[in-house]
């Protein structure tokens, strides 16, 4: 049998004879190659960013619940008997209480609003060690359990492009508005600034960007009685935050009464969901790859008819027909090899000229909510390459050129000789 260099030497010189042909074939496999690397490394880089913000948005270990439902609204606040019931759980470390109160601001002695957008009662000492690397002061301190005539800002809601408006130690008013039996009635209650909190610039329930937090005793006093709107858990073991949920919705007897959000489920639905968009667009360019293993078919196929003759000569003077098949697929596979390396390198840059497109076009909705502030900062996507996709888009390639090229070669090696040889 004929070496395997001087195979791929005969493969190699007659691509080079029919340039044009090998060119336009094998650029049905760089746009494939292409496709695929610059989706998967796109799609890797999103996933990426994705992840970081939820992590950094929500402690997984901590799990958040509400009276009633997000989407139907809220019901009841909870009483102290039913916080009590939560910390009893066994995969319960710590569980807190949050007041809001309703329609609540916060002014200047001067009358200047600040842009306080959420007031809660807090227990300070709890939320401390709930968010121990959230819930920090930039300026000042955290009141102590017995000063309950103090408030703490968030970062916007005391500062403006990172300039105080109010300092530590100004007095400020909460107005908080209530309705009592159809009666409408404001509270106003004048507090000192015991601290400011640093920056959080990222959305979720522990953006406290935005939000003015007073003692609990003192929401409970202005409300007219003690009740939590939101309840924090701090849960021991992560891997049974599902189960912890079930067991904090089973110590109440109303299975409608709570709902309790649980980061670490929402961040692997939010995983599977960009699994499978990154499965269905990389089978986009699996397709595209597909249609240029069918260009490669035909190719070969009109390459087999033109070279009759030769394959006749080669046979005649004694070459076996698992030579020629192995000289057809050999210009298959250099084909694949070429067009893969080709449409590594394009697919690295086209995946970086998608992310700066793409990262332009999306921006942050600019919402105001009760458990949200306005995200500015924009999503950035970085193209994230993987080993496994890279060789995986080159087997790909090869094993794609050499199916479609397989029934071209074999249709040579099994030409007659002596029909060859008669072939015009």
């Amino acid at each position: 049998m004929m070496r395997v260099s001087k195979i791929l030497e005969m493969a190699a010189a007659n691509l080079k004879q029919r340039k044009l042909r090998t060119s336009l074939t094998t650029l049905g496999v760089i746009i494939g190659i292409t496709t695929i690397i610059g989706i998967a490394s796109l799609g890797e880089g999103f996933r990426f960013e994705i992840k970081q913000r939820m992590q950094s948005g929500f402690e997984l270990n901590v799990l958040i619940v509400f009276p009633g439902s997000l989407t139907a609204g809220f019901g009841e606040p909870f009483t102290r008997s039913e916080l009590d019931n939560i910390r009893n759980i066994s995969n319960v470390n710590l569980a807190t209480g949050m007041k809001t109160l309703a329609s609540a601001e916060v002014y200047k002695e001067n009358g200047t609003r600040l842009r306080a957008l959420t007031v809660a009662g807090v227990n300070f000492s709890e939320m401390q060690q709930m968010l121990p690397k959230r819930f920090i002061v930039a300026a000042g301190n955290f009141p102590s359990e017995n000063d309950t005539n103090t408030i703490v800002l968030g970062f916007r809601a005391g500062t403006n492009n990172s300039i105080p408006v109010v300092d530590v130690g100004e007095n400020v008013t909460v107005s908080a508005s209530f309705q009592v039996n159809g009666t409408k009635f404001t509270h106003n209650e004048t507090l000192t600034v015991a601290g400011i909190l640093v920056e959080g610039g990222t959305a979720g329930i522990t953006n406290f960007d935005y939000w003015a937090f007073i003692p609990s005793e003192k929401a409970a006093e202005m409300a007219g009685g003690e009740s939590y709107q939101i309840i924090l858990i701090q849960i021991n073991d992560t891997q049974k935050a599902s189960q912890t949920a079930r067991e904090v919705e089973n110590t109440f007897t109303n299975p409608y009464r709570v709902s309790v959000f649980v980061p670490s489920s929402f961040e692997q639905q939010v995983d599977n969901i960009l699994n499978l968009l990154q499965i269905f667009l990389t089978a986009i360019g699996a397709i595209s790859l597909l249609v240029a293993g069918i260009g490669i078919m035909n190719i070969m196929t009109v390459s087999v008819m033109e070279r009759t003759r030769e394959v006749g000569i080669l046979k005649a003077i004694g070459a076996k027909s698992r030579t020629v098949l192995s000289m057809f697929l050999a210009e298959a596979i250099t084909i694949g090899i070429i067009g893969g390396l080709i449409g590594i390198v394009t697919g690295y840059g086209v995946s970086y000229g998608l992310a700066s497109m793409l990262s332009s076009f999306i921006q942050p909705q600019q919402q105001n909510t009760l458990f949200s502030a306005p995200e500015r900062e924009p999503l950035v996507i970085t193209p994230k390459f993987t080993l496994e996709w890279t060789i995986g888009a080159f087997i790909f390639a090869i094993i794609i050129c050499i199916i479609f090229g397989l029934y071209p070669a074999r249709k040579a090696s099994k030409l007659n000789p002596v029909e060859a040889l008669r072939y015009e």
